[in-house]
């Protein structure tokens, strides 16, 4: 053993270390092994600068710039009380196919944050039942295609990288497609016995209120509060309905609405979107004819002259060029119309503001502006369609080879900056930097790997034994030891760590390094045993009341069905040979 490989040991030891203490990001942990490696010459300055330009990763970083308005998309949402419809069988098919399919073009951690709260207010099955299909619905999903998951291209750029021939968009479909289906055969078949109902997580009632005004042309007249769909909000919560000046609350699933009800919802003020579905359903924004995207959330000053005052008194549309559509004070629950509140130091409010109200003199004097929010969803659904249809085209001229899919991707994003459905600024605040990160010094490290014979040196002892049982047999060793990276550290991470080491396998067996290299993309996304390996499974653990048990008990035979139909699929869609 050399001295260099005795360094990048000593590196990798240390990034392995401090990947699985967590103490760290992983950004910082992988950036800082590159940097030393520049550092002793063991890759040249100018080689590692040439990896943040490399194709993948310029992939990586237009694909989730576009997520930022592809996001905004409310179908899946509106899918979801049909998905759940039915028997529990039948409504886990629909489920896990749908939302497979959804997250194998777009973020899937996107994708689960959308159906959490549809899926919480289910009146058919418990949300224990179906929360953890979903997660891993799309976790799945993501293998279908090459954008369905961040590691799908950074393993592509590591390809690139090494000069390999990249992929194509739907060449991992046939080996993800059989997993896919035989995973979702095994939730079918055995989820009805392995997740039992659990009583649901007491909801806490949001502590900002925003209201509504019902106009006299509303379709909800004369409709109950359960007929007019306003008790499915899945991130709003009707509280109570002020009418003449008199509030009624609790409200009643058989309550009829009235031409002229003011209806006070808490919960998410950036979900306006779910209210603006109704017809005739006004928000005081829409009173004042202002754009309801983008609210800026400030604080009463202690100084403030608004104190012990009513919004109505001090005329504050004239005064700021904004309104107020949500109100927060502390862990008191506040009654009546926002209009007639007195204000009080230290209040929060959200507010839809106008082009003048950052040029108000006053602002500095009245409030400390805590930041801006963004709506989450479109305001208008039509956006939503276009925008996903514009998306799906690209994929589908890609597939067909009519266009390059990077260079439609940055002329997909150029549309949408320019027809306003994404602002330059949400677009900073979204830039990717730690993947940008990550990918870049992975790059840098396994190239290191590679060159200083490191990574097949970690192959031959990987392999020690081994070689005798054929190449199937060092394929489960890759599968399997990426499988055991991802469940400890992030899906990301395991790959970069696992890719020099597959190409060291390759390289000691005198066979085609793609199979192994496909081992790594697929065991990276098995991630179900724990609900610490993919941020996904931690989003879903307190909504559906899951402990380690279950995720243990659940995530095992699909890991397990996972890993021997990859052991299968993959040499037979790409040839050892």
């Amino acid at each position: 053993m050399t001295w260099q490989q005795i360094l990048v040991f000593l590196g990798l030891a240390a990034l392995v270390v401090e990947l699985l203490r967590g103490k760290r990001a992983p950004a910082a942990v992988f950036a800082s092994v590159a940097f030393a490696f520049i550092l002793l010459d063991f890759v040249s300055l100018q080689r590692a600068l040439q990896q943040v330009t490399n194709t993948g990763l310029v992939t990586v970083v237009v694909l989730l710039l576009l997520s930022v308005v592809l996001d905004k998309s409310r179908l899946l949402e509106q899918l979801a009380e049909r998905l759940v419809s039915g028997g529990y069988r039948w409504a886990l098919v629909k489920l896990y196919l749908a939302t497979g399919l959804y997250s194998a073009f777009l973020n899937n951690t996107a994708v689960v944050a959308s159906l959490i709260g549809p899926l919480r207010q289910s009146r058919q099955h418990a949300p224990s039942r179906l929360l953890m299909p979903m997660c891993f619905a799309a976790s799945l999903g993501g293998i279908l295609t090459l954008v369905g998951t961040s590691t799908n291209l950074l393993v592509n750029s590591l390809m690139i990288g090494r000069g390999m021939p990249g992929l194509h968009i739907f060449d991992l479909f046939p080996v993800g497609a059989c997993i896919v289906l035989a995973c979702g055969a095994t939730m079918v078949l055995l989820y009805p016995r392995l997740l039992q109902p659990k009583p649901p997580a007491e909801e806490q009632a949001g502590d900002f209120f925003l209201e509504a005004i019902v106009r006299t042309d509303s379709r909800l007249v004369d409709q109950t509060v359960e007929g007019g769909g306003l008790r499915k909000l899945a991130h709003l919560f009707l509280a109570e309905i002020v009418r003449d000046g008199r509030v009624i609350a609790p409200v009643e699933p058989d309550h009829v609405i009235c031409a002229g009800d003011m209806l006070v919802f808490t919960g998410d003020v950036t979900r306006l979107d779910l209210l603006l579905q109704f017809d005739g359903l006004e928000t005081r924004g829409q009173q004042y004819r202002l754009p309801l995207d983008n609210l800026v959330e400030v604080v009463v000053a202690a100084e403030s002259p608004l104190a012990r005052k009513t919004l109505k008194q001090v005329d504050f549309r004239a005064q700021f060029d904004a309104a107020v559509i949500a109100v927060r004070r502390g862990s008191e629950r506040l009654r009546g119309p926002i209009a007639h509140v007195p204000l009080e130091v230290g209040d929060t409010l959200v507010l839809v503001v106008g082009q003048d109200f950052d040029k108000r003199n006053n602002l500095a004097r009245n409030f400390v502006v805590v930041g801006r929010r963004q709506v989450q969803k479109f305001t208008d659904a039509r956006k939503g369609w276009l925008a996903t249809a514009a998306f799906v085209a690209v994929i589908g001229l890609s597939a067909m080879g009519m266009v390059d899919f990077l260079k439609a991707l940055l002329v997909l994003l150029a549309l949408f900056l320019l027809l306003g459905y994404a602002k330059p600024a949400d677009l900073r605040r979204q830039m990717p930097y730690q993947i940008i990160a990550i990918i870049a010094s992975s790059l840098v490290v396994s190239e290191v790997m590679v060159s200083t014979g490191t990574g097949e040196m970690l192959a031959g002892w990987l392999l020690t034994g081994a070689q005798d049982f054929g190449p199937y047999w060092a394929l489960a060793l890759i599968l399997l030891t990426t499988w055991a990276l991802t469940e400890l550290m992030s899906n990301n991470a395991a790959a970069a760590l696992a890719f020099p080491v597959a190409l060291g396998v390759a390289a000691r067996l005198g066979l085609d390094p793609q199979p192994f290299v496909m081992a790594v993309l697929y065991g990276a996304s098995c991630s179900f045993l724990t609900p610490y390996g993919y941020q996904t499974n931690l989003m879903i653990m307190s909504p559906g009341r899951y402990t380690l048990a279950d995720f243990a008990r659940a995530g095992t035979p699909i890991a397990l069905v996972f890993q021997a139909v990859a052991l299968v699929a993959i040499p037979a869609v790409f040839p050892f040979r």
